[in-house]
């Protein structure tokens, strides 16, 4: 026993897949000079609030570069901390307003980095999340031992043609 599958669904499939495995990454932020700066909440070891993921001081937000095609996150990098040998956990969510007000978590990250010298990266890790559609808005919370603790991340992601 078992299930029908038609070669018009296999094609589908495997096509899927083979995008998920071979394509070309994006970055976020693209510039050399610019940062995004994640901020745990206020109480340690407790959320902060959903704040919409941004560049710091331009505004570009990440939610921007999925329209209008959608994608999928491929990889965050930790690239510093405010205060090293302590505890993040990091989400990232999305959300579609009016029809989708609810936020849809797309990924939960823990992390703990100490104060490393000479490595290009603090801690880089692959992302497997399911795609976001477009005119979503994309969101990111973070906690840590240290109350109101920061780090700074970049994004890697592609698109689905």
């Amino acid at each position: 026993m078992g299930f029908q599958v038609s070669v018009a669904q296999l094609e589908a499939t495997v096509a899927e897949l083979l995008l998920e495995m071979q394509h070309d990454s994006e970055l976020f932020p693209a510039g050399p000079g610019e940062k995004i700066t994640f901020t745990a909440g206020g109480v340690a070891n407790t959320f902060g609030a959903w704040a919409e993921i941004a560049v710091d001081g331009n505004g570009t937000t990440f939610s921007s570069v999925f329209d209008p095609d959608g994608g999928h996150i491929s990889g965050v990098l930790i690239e510093d901390l405010s205060d090293k040998d302590k505890v993040y956990v990091l989400e990232v969510a999305r959300a579609h307003p009016p029809a989708e007000p609810d936020k849809t978590r797309i990924l939960t990250h823990r992390f703990l980095t100490g104060d490393v010298k000479n490595l290009a990266a603090i801690q880089y890790i692959q992302i497997r999340a399911a795609r976001i559609p477009d005119a979503c808005t994309i969101y990111y919370r973070m906690k840590c031992e240290t109350a109101g603790a920061t780090c700074e991340v970049s994004f890697r992601y592609h698109y689905h043609e």
